[in-house]
């Protein structure tokens, strides 16, 4: 094989895109206050390191994680859950000491973070207010604490990529944070199902508020506008919020993506065990019917109501062990099952909405490892919601679609000027 470097050509639209590394094809921009038909794009030659080095994950390769803090959480445990290493951690706490905000997270706000693929925190800011940004830096060993009066400024960032593994790896490789990967994949919850319409050469894009402080990201806020091509079939979600204050996501025609009931009440979790009428039971050691669907996930995973409803049954019963039970819009009512523990709020007779967390996976009852037993009812008799078609929720106000349309025509643009950008093209 030849080692020399050998020569990539990309054409740029916005900004230069750097040549992800995980087979996956990545665009993305920064337009803030751009006309899209003003774009000038460049074609520009680089050299990268040969195949055989690119594959080799060293640990220099960064990507921006951000956490939401709930109430609780501390500045080691959010850390934690970014995926830094332990001594990394000490040397941020160490470092930290003198700072009292970070000794006090805020609950509600976030923290992000860019942490390479073997753990390494290169920087971390935290806003703990709206005007007070705080900075984590590496410096050579150790780290550097600082804090600054800002004003952040606004930008929509566009990125797009394909499917050749996960969802999650796909937005990685293409360097959306976690928090957008998942608002996308809520919007579309009701369009895709992620545990079982997934292909490989599926392909994203999306358009989401970025805030920049002196040209620094600090935060990024709403999605948007997204799109992902999924087995062919193009699925758009457009962000709006009518002058009455109730937002939601859209088609591009004003068609509500909030469906009256999700598809899974987890977004990403592995089905272990379908609707069957003979399953192998692995506790009573019998073939008997499976009216429900098993989803694997580690104890805590939060469970979430499928739709809008109230709750009918919260406790124990039988083999189900920890239950709950939602009444939804007649005929309809879900049960949630094995949980390890319930929502905060969840009792019997309390209203619940779509998306609210309403437990916590488990292994109560009968079970031989923690997972989500999810069942749908109509007229109190399981059926299978992945082969039902759902109801669907209600069109646009019809006092605000010319709004929306005004609104979402740019958006619209942006995600028909994605999906036709090759950036990264081997030669």
């Amino acid at each position: 094989m030849n080692n020399r470097p050998h020569a990539v050509r990309k054409r740029v639209i916005l900004a230069l895109a750097t040549l992800p590394f995980f087979g996956v094809v990545a665009a993305f921009g920064i337009a803030p206050d751009t006309t899209i038909e003003q774009m000038e794009s460049s074609t520009v030659v680089e050299t990268v390191m040969p195949p055989e080095i690119q594959a080799t994950d060293s640990g220099v390769f960064d990507f921006w994680r951000e956490e939401r803090i709930s109430r609780g959480d501390t500045l080691p445990g959010l850390l934690t859950r970014m995926d830094v290493d332990a001594d990394d951690i000490q040397g941020v706490m160490a470092a930290a000491r003198q700072n009292s905000a970070l000794g006090r997270l805020a609950s509600g706000r976030t923290v992000l973070a860019r942490v390479t693929s073997g753990g390494s925190l290169m920087l971390l800011r935290y806003m703990a207010s709206d005007d007070t940004l705080i900075s984590v830096e590496r410096v050579g060993d150790g780290f550097r604490v600082a804090e600054q009066a800002i004003q952040p400024e606004m930008r929509p960032i566009m990125r797009s990529g394909t499917i050749q593994g996960s969802l999650f790896g796909a937005t990685d490789a293409a360097d959306v944070p976690d928090r957008i990967a998942s608002a996308m994949a809520e919007a579309f919850s009701g369009e895709i199902d992620f545990h079982r319409d997934l292909r490989r050469g599926d392909q994203f894009s999306v358009v989401y508020e970025a805030f920049y402080v002196d040209g620094r990201l600090v935060r990024t806020g709403r999605l948007l506008a997204a799109e992902f091509i999924n087995q062919g079939k193009t699925h758009q979600a457009i962000y709006f919020q009518d002058p009455q204050g109730r937002e939601g996501y859209y088609t591009a025609d004003g068609q509500s993506l909030k469906r009256a009931f999700l598809k899974s009440p987890m977004p990403f979790d592995r089905v272990s065990s379908g609707f069957t009428t003979r399953r192998f039971h692995p506790v009573l050691q019998t073939w008997r019917s499976h009216k429900g669907i098993d989803y694997a996930a580690p104890t805590g995973t939060p469970v979430r109501a499928v739709a809008d409803g109230a709750v009918t049954f919260v406790g124990t019963q039988g083999g189900y062990g920890n239950l709950v039970v939602l009444n939804h819009q007649r005929p309809y009512s879900t049960a949630y099952a094995h949980l390890s523990r319930f929502g905060s709020g969840i009792r019997n007779g309390a209203r619940v909405s779509q998306g609210q967390i309403i437990g916590y996976v488990g292994c109560t009852g009968l079970c031989t490892g923690p997972h989500l037993h999810y069942e749908f009812r109509v007229n109190g008799e399981q059926r299978d919601p992945l082969a039902m078609k759902l109801p669907t929720s209600l069109p646009l106000d019809a006092r605000y679609r010319a709004l929306f349309a005004e609104q979402a025509q740019p958006m619209v643009t942006r995600l028909e000027l994605l999906r036709g950008t090759n950036l990264a093209r081997m030669d």
